[in-house]
């Protein structure tokens, strides 16, 4: 709600201390009903105050059980998307989010683009990528964009001929589409959730191949025996929460 005086100090000497300071009312309480108005029309809904706490993971519906680890994993995918917009999926590992799929039209939509996110996330831990050995003056964020290129299909852009010393100061050798593959291959321990049911089990199809062993969804889609058929499959863990997290 507040701030040190350290950390004002700090600030201050960052982009000319250019920044807003704001401090916020800790007894503030937002009114339970939120209202919009679009062309004349009131939208209301609730505000979105739902818990999300480990009680919710109580119900696991395969046959094996969730971890601790992965109930903390699983808990901040869920809080990340309480405050993203619907349809969404998150991906999670050692406490923090790695892919989110957002704003989708379809739920496998969503699976797929945080999945993709999610592995783009592991590949920037290969040692491929940690050993780049950058140019003088090359900054941090041009680092963040060049790694992105580094890992596409594009990656001659930055390591070809003619044009890697911009970026480089020891030529990098290519990551292989295989190298990719092999590295994704052995990933394990992802946790996943999604803020509406799985209407079908190719989410979980392609969860796994980005490493997905537990799974957090509410539950209540006609194929949910389907679904927990295949997460029994492939050995993963799936947690039914009964809360449709669609906030707009």
């Amino acid at each position: 709600p507040a701030y040190t005086k350290g950390a004002l100090d700090i600030l201050r000497t960052k982009r000319k201390g250019n920044y807003n300071i704001v401090k916020i009312d800790a007894g503030y309480v937002p009114a339970p009903v939120e209202r919009k108005q679009v062309f004349g029309i009131t939208f209301e809904q609730g505000r979105n105050n739902f818990k999300i706490d480990r009680e919710l993971l109580s119900n696991v519906v395969t046959k094996r059980a969730l971890t601790e680890a992965a109930a903390t994993d699983l808990i901040v995918a869920l809080i990340t998307l309480k405050y993203t917009q619907s349809n969404s999926v998150a991906y999670a590992v050692d406490g923090q989010a790695i892919g989110v799929g957002a704003g989708q039209q379809s739920r496998i939509h969503c699976t797929r683009l945080a999945g993709q996110k999610a592995d783009l996330w592991h590949l920037r831990q290969h040692d491929k990528v940690l050993g780049l050995q950058f140019a003088p003056g090359v900054g941090r964020p041009e680092k963040n964009n060049i790694i992105d290129i580094y890992l596409s299909e594009d990656s001659e852009d930055v390591i070809g001929d003619g044009v890697w010393r911009n970026y480089f100061a020891v030529r990098p050798e290519p990551f292989t589409a295989r190298e990719k593959k092999e590295y994704l291959a052995c990933l394990r321990g992802v946790s996943l959730a999604s803020d509406a049911f799985f209407p079908f089990d190719d989410n979980v199809v392609r969860a796994f191949k980005s490493g997905v062993e537990f799974i957090a969804e509410p539950g209540g889609s006609v194929r949910d025996d389907l679904v927990i058929e295949t997460c029994d499959r492939l050995n993963i863990a799936m947690a039914f929460t009964g809360m449709r997290l669609f906030h707009h």
